[in-house]
């Protein structure tokens, strides 16, 4: 048994934690000693948040529409401040409209660990993508409150702006405002398809907050989430242990020819877009392959110009998404992805010379996430009696902002048929608990150091 440990007096009634790195045990102002692993989440009440929330914006076939900052967010918004209300959390809204509900602990001087996700959604969206996230972080919150629980460090509960993009371009806009990745100005001009602005849709929906886009004092971030992938599902395995995030590379080409009449027309004297496209989409694809397994290789967006059965394509505009883990090998790829396209645009593919414009969007480099954490997340897993599995993340979350500037972990748990995005995702009750368990553990372990 580790010494005993002298910490200050705490509220009558209020569980005091204060354990070493590994933590076995909780010491409590009451002379009994209990296991920390014995503190779990209400698995029911976990749910039900999660259906309350899926109310807003609910659609047909079961999933949600609540894009950012519609009068439906803020429904959303409403719902989920309210609770951390409830829950104890004093609540401050930033400038981009970032929500943070703080926890005290005992000693306010302390950096605070933090967890969230966002409650925003997909046009077609699920009702757990991001939302798990919030939900099992304000459990969490809610367990402590009920059990009288008081951290050494605070705690914080975090629901960012706009993670989908799916209104506002970029994605992730709120976790990267807050990372200083992008301009605060620039993202609150930022506008949607109609030309509504970020910041007046801000202030239309009572969400521009005062407080300043900083840093806060966070010291760690944990992120729970569904996996939005098949890999857990597939080895039956519960809890996901992130060791890092794919890096990606997001690129818009637009391939231009000459549009000319279908019939007319003899094949060598074509410049016919589409098919000079497609020997860039199928490389895209076979170089993922030659990546294997991290490799990822997707063309998911297809215009053509003027879109005529009886037109030979005289310009096409095509979105190319390559990822990999490896920083080395994701550079490769794009190399190589680049030299088709050169080959396209100077005719060695087609025969004949055609202009390329190639716009980079995005790019994420591979992002590992605190060896530390993740030890924590895998301990707490065995601990819990969860089955657990190493897994990389490949789509992006706002834990790879936060990864550039904190230590961060992520916890993922399977989701049906490995289905996200999509109105019929989802996850089992079960699986969603033990996630929230191995949260509240991880969060203990370094909350209460």
């Amino acid at each position: 048994m580790p010494a005993a440990i002298t910490v200050p007096r705490a509220p009558p009634g209020a569980i005091l934690l204060s354990w070493p790195r590994p933590f076995h045990r909780k010491h409590i102002e009451s002379d009994h000693v209990t296991d920390p692993q014995d503190v779990r989440i209400n698995g029911k009440r976990l749910w039900q948040s999660l259906m309350d929330l899926a109310r807003i914006g609910a659609t047909p076939k079961g999933g949600n529409c609540r894009l950012a900052l519609t009068d439906l967010d803020r429904e959303g918004r409403d719902l989920v401040a309210g609770w951390m209300r409830d829950a104890g959390l004093e609540v401050t809204i930033d400038q981009i409209g970032n929500i943070f509900g703080r926890r005290a602990g005992r000693n306010p001087g302390l950096p605070a660990i933090a967890t969230g996700s966002h409650i925003d959604t997909q046009p077609t969206g699920g009702r757990f993508d991001g939302c798990y996230g919030v939900m099992a972080g304000l459990e969490v919150m809610r367990t402590l409150q009920e059990q009288g629980i008081v951290t050494e460090a605070p705690l914080e509960l975090v629901i960012w702006t706009n993670e989908e993009g799916s209104r506002f371009v970029p994605f992730m806009m709120g976790s990267a405002v807050y990372c200083g990745k992008l301009p605060l100005d620039t993202a609150l001009d930022t506008p949607d398809l109609e030309g509504l602005r970020v910041g007046d849709e801000l202030r239309r929906i009572g969400y521009a907050g005062t407080a300043p886009v900083t840093r806060r004092s966070f010291g760690r971030y944990f992120e729970a989430h569904i996996e939005q992938g098949p890999i857990l599902e597939a080895e039956d395995t519960v809890i996901g242990v992130v060791s890092g995030s794919l890096g990606m590379h997001w690129y818009d080409v637009t391939v231009s020819g000459i549009e000319a009449h279908a019939g007319p027309t003899p094949m060598p004297l074509r410049r016919d877009a589409l098919y000079a496209s497609t020997f860039i989409m199928q490389q895209v694809i076979e170089i993922a392959n030659e990546y294997a397994p991290h490799g990822r290789g997707t063309v998911g967006l297809v215009q053509v110009r003027p879109n005529s059965r009886n037109v030979i394509p005289g310009s096409v505009m095509f979105s190319i998404d390559i990822r990999h883990e490896d920083a080395a090998r994701l550079a490769e790829m794009d190399a190589r992805v680049q030299g088709v396209i050169r080959d396209v645009a100077e005719g060695r593919t087609t025969g004949h010379a055609m202009p390329v414009d190639v716009k980079k969007t995005a790019f994420f480099p591979p992002t590992p996430f605190a060896a530390d954490m993740v030890a924590t997340v895998r301990e707490q897993a065995t601990l819990r009696g969860y089955s657990a599995m190493d897994i990389v993340t490949g789509a992006g979350h706002d834990a790879v902002n936060i990864a550039g500037m904190l230590p961060t972990s992520m916890i993922f748990v399977p989701c049906k048929d490995g289905i996200s995005h999509n109105e019929i995702e989802d996850a089992d009750p079960v699986h969603l608990e033990a996630g929230a368990n191995v949260l509240l553990g991880a969060m203990l372990a370094h909350a209460g150091k």
